[in-house]
């Protein structure tokens, strides 16, 4: 199972859109600073994600998503999955 994820900065609101096989592991490689972009903006917390059965198809997603770059589009998916 791969995942497409949505983390918020619990320092200044920002999303970041990435996608992975272990989502708890990833978050974790965020918050110790293993990603250059989000080392900068720690801590971050899990705010949505989808589930896809193969990498394919969960990058396909990843894309679509980071191209909208609209903040209102994000806050409206994150408000309606929960």
């Amino acid at each position: 199972m791969y995942f497409v994820y949505i983390i918020e900065s619990e320092r200044d609101g920002t999303y970041y859109i990435g996608q992975s096989d272990n989502l708890e592991k990833r978050l974790e490689l965020h918050n110790n600073g293993f990603s250059k972009y989000t080392s900068r903006k720690l801590p971050w917390k899990l705010v949505y994600y989808e589930s896809y059965p193969s990498r394919k198809e969960s990058i396909v997603r990843e894309r679509f998503l980071k191209q909208q770059r609209n903040r209102e589009f994000y806050k409206r998916l994150i408000e309606n999955k929960e």
